[in-house]
C-alpha cells in the first residue's frame, strides 16, 4: 500500500475495525463470541470495507456515515471464508498464516461461526440507525449480491455444479459472481451511504475493480493453482503475462470510469491497489 493511500486508509480502517470487533455482543455462550470474533481478527487487506467508504466520501458522503455498511460487507465476506475453507470446500487448514476455524475449533463450530457472521452482517445494516429506506435498500443491495444469484451462484459454478470452467468467457462469468458481486456491493453501498441516486458510475467501477482484483490474484497464485486439478484460473489459460496485463486494463477501466466524480481520489488509489499488491 503506497503511502498516500495509507494515509488515507489509516484513520478510516481504525473506525472500521472498532466497529467490527464490537460485532456479536449478545452471543452465547463466550466461547462462541470468541470463535466468531477469531477470523475477524486475522487481518487481511479490507479491501471490500475501505471500497464502502471510499465510494461514500468519492459522492460527496462523509465516509463515517458508511462504517456499518463497511462492517457488514466484511462480516458477509468472512463467512464465506470459513465456509470455504471447510473440508467439504477448499479444505485449507490455514487463512493467513492462521489455523482456519474448523482447524482451531472444529468443523461443526465453524459451520456455526459462518452462519453467526452472515446473520450479524444483516443485524448490523438493522441496528445502525439509518433511515428506513436507506437500510431497507442496504439490506437487499447484499442479499442480492451474497446470495444465489452473486456470490453463491460464483461458487456453485466454481465447485462444478455447472460444468467444467475451461474457457474465458466462463470463468470471467464466474468471477464476476463469486468474487466481483460483493465488490459491487461494497461500492453500490457506500455510494447509497453518501447520498447517491445515479450509482452508473460507481457500478462500472465495481465490475472493473471486482476483476482487477480477481485476475490480479490468479497472478499471485499461480504457483499453487498450476497443477491440472487446481482451480481455473486466467493464467491457465492466458499465460502470466498476458494475464498481469488484463489486470491492469481492467484497473484503468476502473479510472476511467470515475471521470465524472470529483472526490473519487480514494477509488482511484484503491483501484491500482488492487494490481500492485502482493498478496
Amino acid at each position: 500500500m503506497n503511502i498516500a493511500l495509507a494515509t488515507w486508509a489509516t484513520p478510516r480502517l481504525a473506525a472500521f475495525e472498532a466497529a467490527l470487533f464490537h460485532t456479536f455482543p449478545h452471543a452465547e455462550p463466550a466461547t462462541l463470541r470468541e470463535a466468531c470474533l477469531y477470523p475477524l481478527q486475522t487481518g487481511g487487506k479490507r479491501v471490500r470495507p475501505l471500497l464502502t467508504l471510499a465510494a461514500c466520501e468519492a459522492v460527496g458522503g462523509d465516509w463515517r456515515v458508511a462504517v456499518p455498511a463497511a462492517v457488514a460487507i466484511e462480516l458477509l465476506h468472512t463467512y464465506s471464508l470459513v465456509h470455504d475453507d471447510l473440508p467439504c470446500m477448499d479444505d485449507d487448514d490455514e487463512r493467513r498464516g492462521r489455523p482456519t476455524v474448523h482447524v482451531k475449533y472444529g468443523e461443526n463450530v465453524a459451520v456455526l461461526v459462518g452462519d453467526a457472521l452472515l446473520t450479524e452482517a444483516f443485524a448490523t445494516l438493522a441496528s445502525a440507525g439509518y433511515p428506513p429506506a436507506l437500510a431497507t435498500r442496504l439490506v437487499g443491495e447484499l442479499a442480492r449480491a451474497g446470495g444465489a444469484g452473486g456470490m453463491i451462484a460464483g461458487q456453485a459454478i466454481d465447485i462444478g455444479m455447472d460444468g467444467p470452467v475451461g474457457a474465458l468467457d466462463p470463468l470471467v462469468r464466474l468471477h464476476r459472481l463469486k468474487t466481483g458481486a460483493l465488490i459491487r456491493c461494497a461500492v453500490r453501498m457506500g455510494g447509497l451511504c453518501g447520498g447517491a441516486v445515479d450509482l452508473d458510475a460507481l457500478d462500472a467501477y465495481g465490475d472493473a475493480v471486482g476483476l482487477a482484483f480477481q485476475v490480479h490474484d490468479d497472478v499471485l497464485d499461480a504457483d499453487q493453482d498450476a497443477d491440472a486439478d487446481g482451480p481455473p484460473s486466467f493464467v491457465k489459460l492466458l499465460g502470466v503475462d498476458a494475464t498481469r496485463a488484463t489486470a491492469q486494463a481492467h484497473a484503468e477501466r476502473a479510472g476511467t470510469a470515475l471521470a465524472g466524480l470529483a472526490g473519487a481520489d480514494a477509488l482511484r488509489m484503491l483501484a491500482r491497489f488492487t494490481v500492485e499488491r502482493s498478496i
